[in-house]
């Protein structure tokens, strides 16, 4: 079942990391719904072409933008361009995220760099950059996707979970700086998700996982865009600094 929300219908909502997995069904959810979904991209015109031309079959609009989330003078300029030549953005998701699994031992500098870098300091530069902006726009929304990893921890997965976690105090902090101004901000924690990570999964390694969640399966990636859509929308319109989980039972 796919819940309709009017009040998405032509809401101008930057989705980042929006190409694959979680992220690019958030995007089609949205256009769905008839919004105006603005994605990054950081080179691939033709991917990026693609990926317009699949959210607009879907029902919306779409705009690419070149940058990528870690570089703030590029990012910060392609946002500008855009909120005072097309429309001011009323909705963001921070989506874009990496991930490098290994023991806290062997992990290297500069992968904890970029993993913060990218999971956690890019989502703040992009909200900063979108402050101003968010005063001038109505009903805005802010959804940043962590993971039940940053609340539960897991092994080699050091800073992917201190990122995510990062998320949930910046998420909060934001909630309480920007509620005058009627701007929300609430976070997601997906558990394991049906995506192209965890289908390179063995499936002994599939089973496993899904025994370990009470309601015996993993979920998709639909499940966490709809979750996406009601915390844009105006359904969700009380709701500000939460943390909701999407795991199926698995950290309760």
């Amino acid at each position: 079942m796919t819940a309709t929300y009017s009040d998405l219908n032509n809401k101008v909502i930057l989705v980042t990391g929006a190409a694959r997995g979680i992220g690019k069904s958030i995007a089609l959810s949205l256009a769905t719904q008839g919004a105006h979904v603005v994605f990054n991209y950081r080179g691939d015109e033709a991917k990026a072409s693609a990926l317009k031309e699949e959210l607009e079959a879907a029902g919306g609009k779409a705009t690419g933008l070149k940058f990528d989330v870690t570089d703030a003078e590029a990012m910060s300029k392609a946002i500008d361009e855009f909120t005072k030549t097309v429309a001011p953005i009323s909705g963001l998701v921070n989506n874009a995220g990496i991930s490098k699994d290994t023991l806290l031992l062997r992990l290297k500098p500069d992968e904890m760099s970029q993993i913060i870098d990218t999971n956690l300091k890019g989502s703040m530069m992009v909200t900063q950059a979108l402050s101003r902006n968010f005063l001038k726009a109505e009903n805005v929304s802010i959804v940043h996707m962590s993971s039940i990893v940053g609340l539960m921890g897991n092994v080699s997965q050091a800073a992917y979970a201190a990122s995510k976690a990062g998320l949930i105090g910046f998420s909060k902090s934001v909630a309480k700086e920007l509620a005058s101004r009627n701007v929300r901000s609430n976070v997601i924690c997906p558990g394991f998700i049906q995506t192209e990570m965890t289908e390179a999964l063995t499936d002994k390694a599939k089973e496993e996982y899904s025994n370990s969640i009470p309601l015996g399966r993993m979920g998709n990636a639909q499940e966490v865009a709809q979750l996406t859509c009601f915390l844009l929308s105006s359904a969700s319109s009380y709701v500000t600094g939460e943390v909701i989980k999407i795991d199926g039972g698995l950290y309760i």
